[in-house]
């Protein structure tokens, strides 16, 4: 894993294009602050949220989540142009679920739209929907996770919904990703700020 345990570092990571970090370094992390929330994501989380059973609390509601993870494992491909932020978090606000049950129909949900993939929406209200509610049934809170560990589970990817804006002063920059290397800061500016 690239990171210690949250046990250790109490730092969850969020990943942003390197064109936001200015404005999240300097006004933090609200979970609609990006243009590609609006654009991209707003309806695929309305819909994961419209099949949220009762027993989850009231307060969990994807759609206004700055989503996060616990941590990387040392081989993750990571986007490019990218910064890895280290966050603080309220771990009361915070919810735990299997990240893999959501991701396996986004492309389906994306592309329904297209006459030549129309024929998904039948995947989506079928194995689609199954997946969605194994999602909502299979997660729980961020401090039940920290007893139970249900993130060192196999093939289950813990994303942290992260339920409370994030202030300037709780993120840390800790990598920043090229195409062709990741470095943390240090190395970073050593590489690239220093006059030669």
């Amino acid at each position: 894993m690239i990171f210690k345990d949250y046990q250790q570092t109490e730092r969850v990571y969020h990943i942003i294009s390197i064109h936001d970090l200015e404005n999240t370094l300097h006004y933090g992390i609200q979970f609609d602050d990006k243009l590609s929330y609006h654009t991209r994501y707003y309806e695929f989380h309305r819909m994961i949220d419209a099949l949220k059973p009762e027993w989850v609390p009231s307060w969990v509601i994807r759609s206004k989540a700055v989503f996060a993870s616990l941590n990387y494992p040392d081989n993750h491909k990571f986007h490019s142009h990218t910064a890895i932020l280290a966050l603080k978090i309220n771990p009361e606000r915070c919810w735990i679920a299997n990240e893999n049950c959501a991701n396996q129909i986004y492309e389906p949900f994306v592309l329904q739209n297209l006459q030549e993939y129309a024929p998904c929406v039948h995947y989506l209200q079928t194995e689609g929907k199954e997946l969605l509610l194994q999602y909502w049934n299979t997660s729980h809170s961020f401090t039940e996770n920290l007893v139970y560990r249900y993130d060192k589970k196999e093939r289950y990817d813990a994303e942290v919904l992260v339920l409370h804006d994030i202030a300037p002063e709780d993120i840390e920059l800790k990598y920043i990703i090229s195409d062709h290397r990741m470095m943390d800061i240090d190395a970073w500016k050593a590489r690239f700020c220093c006059c030669r």
